[in-house]
This record gives C-alpha cells, sequence and structure tokens, in this order.
C-alpha cells in the first residue's frame, strides 16, 4: 500500500512515501530558517521562472530551490561562482529524496550583509519614529555660529569652510574634531554631538566627512550616532560621503545634504542675496518713509483746518442758544407731563370715589331688610293657608271619624281572632268569638246563633240577618 502504514504484529513498517515525508517535517523543526553563505553552481532558470542552484564550499554542497516569488525580489542578477549569503529552510524533495534547502532571500556576500544589518536597523528605528518628519527642527536662515562635527584633517572641513568664507564671511564657525571611521569614531561623535548641545554656541550643525567604501561609512550607520543625533537638540545637516551615499544619519538628521559643500550652501546665507536685499529693503525703507511723511504733512493741513473750523470761541455761541432752547423745551415737557399727571390724578379720584364701599353698603343693607321683610311675609302666608286648611280637614275628618258615630249609639264589631269587621253575619257560625267597640270600651262576647233570614222591622236588628251572643268575660291577658 502506497503512502500507508503495514503493521504485522508489534513491528511498525514504514513506506517510503511515509519516510520522506516525515524525514522533511523532523529537518524542518530542527533547523529551521538558517542564513548560509557559499558558491553558487550548476545555475538553471528554467521557463517557470524558479532558480535551482548548487551551493557549496570547499570541502560539501548542497541542492537549492529559490521559487518565482522570491526570485523576482532579488536586487541582483545571480551567476555561476558568485559568493552569496542566503536565508533558507531545510527541506527534503520527497519524490526522489533529495535533501535540498528553499531559499527565501539571497545576498551577495560582503556588501550584502552590511546591507541586511542596515536594513534591519533602519527598520528598527524606524518603528520607533526616529525618522518622523514630525521631529525634524528647521534649519535657521540666518544662524548666528555654525558648528562642523568631522575630522579636522580631512577634505570635507576644507570644503565647508571656503564655502562658508565665499558665501557669508562673518559667519562665526565652531569646528568639534573626531575620527570619522575606526572603532573609537562612533563614541567621539557621540561626545561632540553631546558637547555642541550642551555648550548651546551653535544654531546649527553639520555632521560630514569624505567618501569612501561601504565599511568606511559605516560609521555614520552606528545606533549610538543615530540616537545621539536624534536627541540632539540643536538642528543637524548631514553631509557623510558622496551623493549616491545613503547612511541612516542621513535619515534622522533634520536636514540631508549630498556633499560637505552643499551642507556648508544650505545653513549659510548668501553674502550678494543679502546685501542686494539690505538694498531693496533700504529702497523700500525710503520710500516708505517719505510716502508717511507726505501723508503726515497733508493730515497735519487737514487737522489745522478742522481745528480752526472747530474752535471752541466759534461753537460757544451756537451751543449756548441750543442750550437755551433745550432748556424752554425741558420747561415747556415738564409742565404739559405735571398738566397730565394732575389730570389723570383727579379722574382717578373721582373713580374713587364712585367707587366708595359706604353708599353701596347702605344700599345693601336697605335691600337686605326689604328681603328680609318680604321673606317674613312669604312664610307666614302659607303658613296660615295651611293653618286654615288642617282646620277645615280636621272638620272634615272629625265628621267621617267612626268615633263619632260610636257616640251617636253605634257599636263596631269584629272577629276577635282576625280583627276583620263583620258587616254580614253570613260568614259567622255559632261559638266565634266576637270584640264589640262602644264609645267608653271594648266587649267581647261568643256567638250563639244566626238567623240569617230578613226579620221583622222593628226587632233587634234590621238587616240581612239576626245575631244572637252572649256577653263573654275575657281577662285582659286574652287579648
Amino acid at each position: 500500500m502506497t503512502g500507508a502504514q503495514v503493521a504485522t504484529g508489534s513491528r511498525d513498517i514504514y513506506t517510503v512515501s511515509r519516510l520522506n515525508r516525515e524525514a522533511r517535517f523532523i529537518l524542518n523543526e530542527l533547523f529551521g530558517t538558517l542564513w548560509i553563505e557559499g558558491e553558487l553552481s550548476n545555475l538553471s532558470s528554467p521557463s517557470s521562472g524558479h532558480l535551482y542552484f548548487t551551493l557549496k564550499d570547499a570541502d560539501a554542497q548542497v541542492r537549492c530551490a529559490m521559487f518565482r516569488p522570491q526570485v523576482r525580489s532579488l536586487g541582483f542578477k545571480p551567476e555561476n561562482g558568485d559568493h552569496v549569503l542566503i536565508e533558507a529552510q531545510v527541506g527534503l524533495y520527497e519524490p526522489r529524496g533529495d535533501f535540498q534547502l528553499i531559499v527565501a532571500t539571497m545576498e551577495q556576500l560582503g556588501d550584502g550583509a552590511l546591507l541586511r544589518a542596515f536594513e534591519a536597523l533602519k527598520r528598527r528605528l524606524a518603528a520607533e519614529g526616529l525618522f518622523d518628519a514630525a521631529h525634524k527642527k528647521p534649519i535657521p536662515t540666518l544662524p548666528r555660529c555654525v558648528g562642523v562635527v568631522t575630522s579636522p584633517t580631512g577634505a570635507a572641513l576644507r570644503d565647508v569652510l571656503t564655502v562658508l568664507k565665499r558665501r557669508f564671511p562673518a559667519l562665526p564657525v565652531v569646528v568639534f574634531p573626531v575620527k570619522v571611521q575606526g572603532s573609537e569614531a562612533r563614541h567621539e561623535i557621540v561626545r561632540a554631538l553631546a558637547q555642541a548641545d550642551r555648550l548651546g554656541l551653535c544654531d546649527v550643525l553639520i555632521l560630514t566627512r569624505g567618501g569612501g567604501a561601504p565599511e568606511d561609512l559605516w560609521t555614520f550607520n552606528d545606533e549610538m550616532v543615530v540616537r545621539a543625533i536624534h536627541a540632539c537638540r540643536v538642528p543637524v545637516v548631514s553631509a557623510v560621503g558622496h551623493e549616491i551615499d545613503v547612511t541612516l544619519a542621513d535619515w534622522v538628521a533634520d536636514l540631508r545634504a549630498p556633499t560637505p559643500s552643499a551642507a556648508a550652501v544650505a545653513v549659510s546665507p548668501d553674502r550678494g542675496e543679502w546685501l542686494d536685499r539690505f538694498r531693496r529693503l533700504e529702497a523700500r525703507l525710503r520710500q516708505g518713509l517719505m510716502a508717511h511723511l507726505e501723508r503726515s504733512q497733508r493730515l497735519l493741513g487737514f487737522l489745522e483746518k478742522r481745528l480752526q473750523q472747530l474752535h471752541p470761541g466759534r461753537r460757544l455761541p451756537t451751543q449756548a442758544q441750543r442750550l437755551d432752547e433745550l432748556e424752554l423745551r425741558l420747561r415747556r415737557a415738564l409742565r404739559q407731563r405735571l398738566a397730565a399727571r394732575a389730570d389723570r390724578l383727579h379722574a382717578l379720584r373721582a373713580r374713587l370715589l364712585r367707587h366708595r364701599p359706604e353708599p353701596r353698603l347702605a344700599f345693601l343693607q336697605a335691600q337686605h331688610a326689604l328681603l328680609l321683610q318680604r321673606l317674613v311675609q312669604a312664610i307666614r302666608r302659607p303658613l296660615e293657608a295651611h293653618g286654615h286648611a288642617l282646620a277645615r280637614l280636621g272638620q272634615q275628618l272629625q265628621a267621617v271619624s267612626p268615633l263619632a258615630t260610636l257616640a251617636r249609639g253605634y257599636t263596631i264589631t269584629s272577629e276577635r281572632d282576625t280583627g276583620t269587621i263583620l258587616r254580614s253575619c253570613r260568614s259567622l257560625e255559632p261559638g266565634a268569638a266576637l270584640t264589640t267597640r262602644f264609645p267608653d270600651g271594648l266587649a267581647f262576647s261568643r256567638v250563639e246563633g244566626v238567623q240569617r233570614e230578613p226579620i221583622a222591622h222593628g226587632g233587634p236588628t234590621a238587616g240581612a240577618g239576626a245575631l244572637a251572643f252572649e256577653p263573654v268575660d275575657i281577662p285582659p291577658e286574652a287579648d
């Protein structure tokens, strides 16, 4: 089975594919990314754009592959025999089991190594903001003093002094002598920058040296020097090497000049230009003063005439007359105002008198007495009428009252149990208990018999029938 593990008993049997794949993983994890130097040979560049070659030294060689995206980023054209420095990962080409390097970057050895260190430091310092334009200080147009940090025996100092003397001889120059290459150069440059910053004599500093190999200029790529330039409070102009030479000092400086002479031109004013400027300013100042004097004379004449026209002696009579007129107007206005106020006061007093409470109160009291009398009369008349009506009704009630009938000899008989008044004898039975009301009391009796036929006129009772009953004495508790 291709690409699969076959287990036979307790043995772990590898296929060739598995062996190569796991070997590639182990090599990648063990070595990671490496920097390797060597000589190019067997260089091959097929139409795919990839690059295949052998990297060798005196004792060994190794196959290498660099793919098209990485090949495009190369800054030079590789040739057989080139001594290079590569950044690569260790790998294994699985189909053939070939040990090889996968190349990410390639640099020519020597300049390439320095360039790599230069770019790494440049990226780190840029990330810290040392090259930001916000930190750049302006170069003074007319400095009071110029400082030069350079070798006292180099041609750069002579070029700077020559240009400064030609352009502006009156400009003072302070030289801070330092070494510009070698192991001690960076320390001397840092001390000179700090000394110039501490003394405060110069308005601008020129950090310069002549041209040379990249190794000779490397002092100006040193991190100590770059940070010293950034920390310097005095503006720094960097002029290191020729125009094609670029160092980190150029990036961090407040201004980069391509040559020492150009730096001197950048920090110094031109004497001829300043003299021409002074002459132009003098002419403009003279013209301005003359024009100002003429305007002032015209203004003075105008003010004198106006002063004569507005002299107080001329204005006083007019102002006195005006004052009298205003006084008369004020008096008239006061009299009119007082008269208007007096009229309004009289009107308000009359309104107040019309609204005095005494007449109103007297009127209301009289009206109250009249209404009270009418109220008493209105109540008395209905009472008298109702009294007369009540007397008439009493007489009528007395006329129809049963008590009056009883007083004439009549009685009222009712059933004792139900209290029903008897108007006929038809509902009575012998033995029924009766109650008879007289004008002066009650009598209780029982029925002995009932005669329902009409009786002769003159009998005991005329009507539908006659009753025969005997009185019965009933104790009061029986009611």
